[in-house]
């Protein structure tokens, strides 16, 4: 009789669960996505089936499967399920079920899988607290995060895991799940008749990789289309549903890093197609269009520099269009600037020039500055011998004259040396020629 009700009561349950909780995977064969995890011989997919699993910590995007799996490894190993979350829990929880599976080792001979979302939320102490429990096996500890565990994550907890990094799922992923909410008994399939191939593709490939977004959706979008009375969910659905496309962007995570890096090795590859992309993926997620601008600016002098200084002077304009104007306007400012930056030639020697002198800096420390150059702007000047002998440039033919600028301790030191490409060749030309007629060391 009690299992009877157990089932009734399960049945409940599911019955008002969302779409999303009702599809999850039962099995590791059913889990679509991480096939880096999950094929034959991965050490993740070996240590789950073998059921030895060891304390981890599951790093990715949000949908893509790390509540799922850290369920099925309690399932295929048999193991007691107890989950927190990070954003509620505490000390005090955590000792909570320290003590639990303790007992339950002791009396069952049963490990516990302890899943704690969002492990990185927790703070030094709450993290530590979890460390014996982890040394003595009493627990398997799953810690799932959306952030880079070597930033947030404590390194003793770091070195007592193992890391595994789950992906966005694919469009052709996301379709699967839509396929199989469809069809299944405990998906969609009493709710509409199917859904139109346009929608399908709509929805798989605007969700940014996150299954449970997917899923949650496809819900909506049913609800929508019976309520209308139609037979097929339509694209229409699905756009009500999402109401516009999901960019996954965190201004103060992985993604900030991870795209900003990616728009400034795209502007510095001359790759304007991708530089538009990831600057406009800024823009749309609500990035600091200031931190964009300062970037650009940085980039006009490390990237291109002297190839092309026309460059610098565009990035400075478009920060102070920004200014001036704001967003939503201001973003063709600041596409302006990227297509610009990303189109020039390119030139690091501004930045190699600073390397070479601050290391020439560093290795004469007690340099000073040539007699004949210092300043003369004073009485008595002449009696130190201040500015005496100093040759005036522009006296001499080409304006340029044969003369000792750097200290003693660095002559025949040669910091700058010019690209080969856009203006910055006509600079190395011309410099060439100048060291020529002043006896200085070439650029090479």
């Amino acid at each position: 009789m009690e299992d009877l009700f157990s089932e009734q009561r399960a049945e409940r349950r599911r019955a008002v669960e969302p779409l999303a909780a009702r599809m999850r995977p039962l099995t590791l064969d059913d889990v679509v996505g991480q096939r880096h995890l999950l094929e034959q011989g991965a050490a993740f997919s070996t240590m789950v089936r073998a059921g030895k699993p060891v304390s981890m910590i599951l790093w990715g995007p949000p949908g893509t499967g790390k509540t799922t799996l850290a369920r099925l490894v309690a399932t295929a190993t048999d193991a007691a399920f107890e989950q927190l979350s990070a954003t509620s829990a505490g000390v005090k929880d955590v000792r909570a079920v320290l003590a639990s599976a303790t007992r339950r080792l002791e009396e069952d001979e049963r490990r516990t899988v302890l899943f704690l979302d969002e492990i990185h939320r927790f703070n030094k102490a709450q993290q530590d607290a979890l460390l014996p429990g982890v040394e003595q096996g009493t627990i398997v500890l799953i810690g799932a995060t959306t952030e880079n565990p070597f930033f947030e994550v404590n390194s003793p907890l770091i070195s007592r895991s193992t890391l595994f990094r789950l992906e966005s799922l694919t469009p052709d992923d996301i379709g699967d799940l839509i396929d199989r909410a469809m069809t299944s008994d405990v998906g969609l399939s009493d709710t509409i008749g199917g859904i139109d191939p346009v929608a399908r593709t709509d929805l798989a490939e605007r969700v940014g990789g996150d299954a449970r977004l997917a899923l949650n959706a496809l819900e909506v979008a049913a609800v929508i289309a019976a309520g209308r009375g139609v037979e097929k969910i339509t694209p229409a659905e699905i756009e009500e549903a999402l109401q516009r496309r999901i960019v996954r962007y965190d201004k103060k995570g992985d993604q900030h890093y991870d795209i900003i890096s990616a728009f400034i090795k795209s502007v510095r590859g001359s790759d304007p197609d991708a530089a538009a992309y990831w600057l406009q993926t800024m823009i749309e997620a609500g990035e600091d269009p200031e931190f964009i601008a300062r970037r650009l600016i940085v980039l006009a002098s490390e990237d291109v520099g002297l190839a092309d200084p026309v460059g610098l002077m565009l990035a400075v304009a478009a920060a102070d269009a920004l200014a001036y104007v704001g967003l939503p306007e201001a973003a063709y400012h600041l596409h302006h600037a990227a297509l610009y930056l990303a189109a020039a030639p390119k030139s690091n020697s501004v930045g190699r020039t600073m390397r070479r002198a601050a290391e020439a800096v560093e290795q004469t420390p007690t340099a000073s500055v040539p007699l004949h150059l210092r300043s003369a702007g004073f009485k008595g000047a002449e009696s130190l011998a201040h500015g005496v002998g100093y040759r005036y440039p522009h006296d001499h033919e080409g304006g340029v004259v044969e003369q000792q600028h750097l200290p003693d301790e660095a002559m025949g030191r040669v910091l700058y040396q010019p690209g080969r490409t856009g203006r910055e060749a006509g600079i190395a030309e011309y410099l060439a020629e100048i060291d020529r007629r002043l006896k200085r060391p070439p650029r090479e």
